[in-house]
């Protein structure tokens, strides 16, 4: 496998663009993203835990229920959530888009991202739909104006793509995200919109898709708040034409899962890295757990902790806070055999063993916590199960985005 460029347009049959629309005032802001498949695809999704969920989840649900779908189209600065006329939006949007590009309309994958309660309107939709599908194309540009159609508070575009071989197949997965505020594990304000060229069937598709969120996205967190709106979707067309993977002993299965896996966890990284107003990834790193669960809640609890998270903006060696995080999260651990070290590229310092502070360099300490890129290393000395979490620090700026964010 290996990391190829041009995101979702990199594999084989799909093109995308955006535009403006007029959904968002500010004429300079791209709001609008189309990505559409050549051919019908094998589709799925997974969506927010959140009780309150946008219109376009219930749309996309729908839609896609038989595993299919040929189109993902996405609108930024409004989230159409809590209006009463939300699903007839999202509903004709489909319709409207279908019609223009000549597929069924329950063959499209749709989201929106931005403010929850605004009134969205169809007219948007309406005239801008015929003019993003002229621009349709597969080139670095259009890739680049769709990535800024779904982002809103995003500082970075996050992009990736991958090539691996299944038999003598050259085959490719490509993907887009957006997200950096309302982000906690089980979903986020996050969306990623992925393509492959793959024959993969519908329903295996959906598994390993639902696999792969499990240990990316949702070990993410950068505010512990859970959006309305999350969604990851992915489609599948098979124009790679390797022999369909059906099933777990499947020549490619191995392959796809592992490029799938790769995609998602590079893109939770970038997202939590992007964190409103953050300076710093944090990457919790647990070893030697005793189940899985337990692993995944303490790396989790300890990337959710505001006080880790502040003493990291700090750089602030204040490793009391990781034991603090451990002891709330109700995982089964023996607090007694907990070793915990901070790690960047300035290199790594132990500052507890055995659940008790042991001495180190202060000055040193500082200096590895002063990186970008931060690595919380716990040994639970326990089992042999692991898991990793990522976050980012938490820093004034993530107040004041906050705090005038519909301005």
């Amino acid at each position: 496998m290996k990391v190829i460029k041009n995101g979702v347009v990199a594999p084989i049959g799909f093109k995308a663009n955006g535009i403006h629309a007029g959904i968002r005032e500010n004429k300079s802001k791209i709001d609008l993203a189309l990505i559409v498949s050549e051919k019908r695809a094998s589709a799925a999704a997974v969506y927010t835990t959140n009780l309150v969920k946008g219109a376009p989840i219930y749309v996309t649900k729908e839609n896609i229920k038989d595993g299919y779908a040929q189109a993902m189209i996405c609108n930024s600065g409004n989230a159409n959530t809590c209006n009463f006329d939300g699903i007839d939006i999202a509903n004709k949007t489909c319709e409207v888009l279908a019609n223009n590009l000549k597929i069924n309309k329950n063959d499209v994958i749709i989201a929106s991202t931005g403010v929850i309660g605004m009134p969205l309107s169809i007219k948007p939709f309406e005239t801008g739909i015929p003019e993003i599908i002229k621009g349709l194309d597969n080139k670095k540009e259009n890739l680049d104006l769709a990535i800024k159609g779904i982002m809103t508070t995003d500082t970075v575009e996050k992009t990736i793509a991958v090539e691996f071989k299944i038999g003598d197949k050259k085959c490719r997965i490509g993907a887009i995200t957006k997200g950096s505020g309302m982000i906690h594990p089980q979903m986020a304000t996050m969306l990623c919109f992925i393509t492959s060229d793959v024959n993969i069937k519908a329903d295996l598709l959906q598994k390993l898709l639902s696999e792969a969120v499990e240990d990316s996205f949702n070990m993410m967190s950068v505010d512990g708040d859970t959006s309305t709106n999350d969604m990851v979707s992915i489609m599948a067309n098979g124009m790679a034409e390797n022999d369909e993977i059906v099933s777990k002993s499947s020549v490619g299965y191995k392959a796809f899962k592992k490029a799938l896996n790769y995609v998602c966890t590079d893109l939770a990284r970038k997202m939590a890295k992007d964190g409103e107003g953050a300076t710093k990834l944090l990457e919790c790193n647990v070893i030697n757990a005793k189940t899985k669960k337990d692993a995944k809640i303490v790396a989790k609890s300890v990337i959710c902790s505001s006080l880790l998270k502040a003493a990291m903006f700090g750089s602030d060696a204040n490793w009391g806070r990781v034991l603090c995080a451990i002891g709330y999260s109700k995982a089964n651990v023996d607090i007694n055999k907990i070793d915990v070290s901070f790690e960047s590229k300035k290199g790594i310092i132990d500052v507890c063993k055995n659940g008790s502070g042991i001495p180190f360099s202060e000055e040193k300490a500082k200096e590895i916590l002063l990186e970008d890129e931060i690595f919380i290393n716990i040994n639970l000395n326990d089992g042999k199960k692991e898991a990793k979490a990522f976050g980012c620090d938490l820093t004034y700026d993530y107040v004041k985005i906050n705090g005038d964010y519909r301005s």
